[in-house]
């Protein structure tokens, strides 16, 4: 099928980076093209787009083809931008977007096992060089491991009731498809806690994805290294779509925009610890109802941004 990826907030994200005449600029999940389209169409002189899915990655370059070697397209994890640029002979970003989501691509087509909507081998790797995927996950975890990452990365309220269904039924049979899986969360889940929140494997499919992929561990980490690749005056734009992402972005932007860290008891500062970025979204910028009607995916987004000092 053909790479699809309607991109979050496009609008409201690259106003924010304010991008100038030659600028450099990355897109560290370049997905379809979409931001750096934007980005590029604005005037930059140069966009790394990184991205972890070779599919995205040939989207991505037919698209934006125009534009000849203004976009330099990397396969890799946004998180390893130091060594990126590094290889690339570039000192310092003018600024930079990421959105944390899936693809719509990712998510339709059945074979990337992404999806409790359609019945597929369990996958779900955005780069399918890794080695971990879903299968090895929901086949050899422990119990106690699966109970941990339901909870953790899909706030799973029946996770130890689905973590102990999935491996008494892995004992009679290995679970290969998602058909199974979501067949097997449901049946965990009593019918009576059924009736709100959507499709009752949603959670579970979101932390095993999380897992697989290791979007959350590295997140923090990943930000923290783009803020120190950025040049002063130069914004990083970041769209989430879960609390677990919000609330790790929101967290460090607040971290990094924090001033003298020294106890409140002192008269005066002593750490000089200076804040790195000023925050340009108190509160998360949210889609607005035209894009809601266009894309209904976008409802959990949530956009926030910081301005290198």
């Amino acid at each position: 099928m053909e790479f699809s990826h309607y991109s979050v907030l496009l609008r409201e994200s690259v106003d924010l980076l304010d991008v100038h005449e030659g600028g450099i600029y990355a897109d560290g999940t370049m997905g379809g093209g979409g931001h750096s389209e934007a980005i590029l169409s604005r005037g930059a002189g140069r966009l790394i787009g990184i991205d972890r899915d070779t599919d995205a990655i040939a989207a991505a370059k037919k698209r934006l083809a125009a534009y000849g070697d203004k976009l330099t397209a990397v396969h890799a994890n946004f998180s390893e931008i130091k060594r990126i640029l590094n290889e690339l002979d570039i000192d310092m970003l003018d600024g930079a977007v990421l959105d944390l989501g899936v693809s719509s691509y990712q998510l339709d087509n059945a074979e990337r096992g992404f999806s409790y909507m359609h019945d597929a081998p369990l996958d779900m790797r955005m780069n399918r060089n890794d080695a971990l995927t879903a299968y090895d996950v929901i086949n050899n975890y422990s119990e106690d491991e699966l109970c941990r990452i339901f909870f953790e990365y899909g706030e799973e309220k029946w996770s130890k009731r689905i973590a102990r269904f999935i491996v008494e039924r892995r004992e009679k049979k290995e679970i290969i498809s998602t058909g199974e899986l979501a067949d097997i969360i449901k049946a965990a889940i009593p019918q009576r806690a059924r009736q709100d929140g959507g499709h009752p494997a949603k959670r579970v499919f979101q932390a095993v994805r999380i897992e697989v992929n290791n979007e959350l561990k590295m997140l923090e980490g990943a930000i923290r290294d783009f803020v120190d690749v950025i040049r002063p005056g130069g914004v990083l734009a970041v769209i989430t779509f879960h609390s677990l992402e919000d609330r790790i972005v929101k967290q460090t932007f607040a971290s990094l925009a924090q001033g003298c860290i020294c106890p409140k008891s002192f008269p005066v500062c002593v750490c000089n610890n200076k804040p790195k970025v000023k925050l340009l979204t108190r509160k998360p910028v949210l889609p607005g109802s035209a894009e809601l009607e266009e894309n209904s995916r976008s409802k959990s987004a949530k956009l926030r941004a910081a301005l290198k000092q």
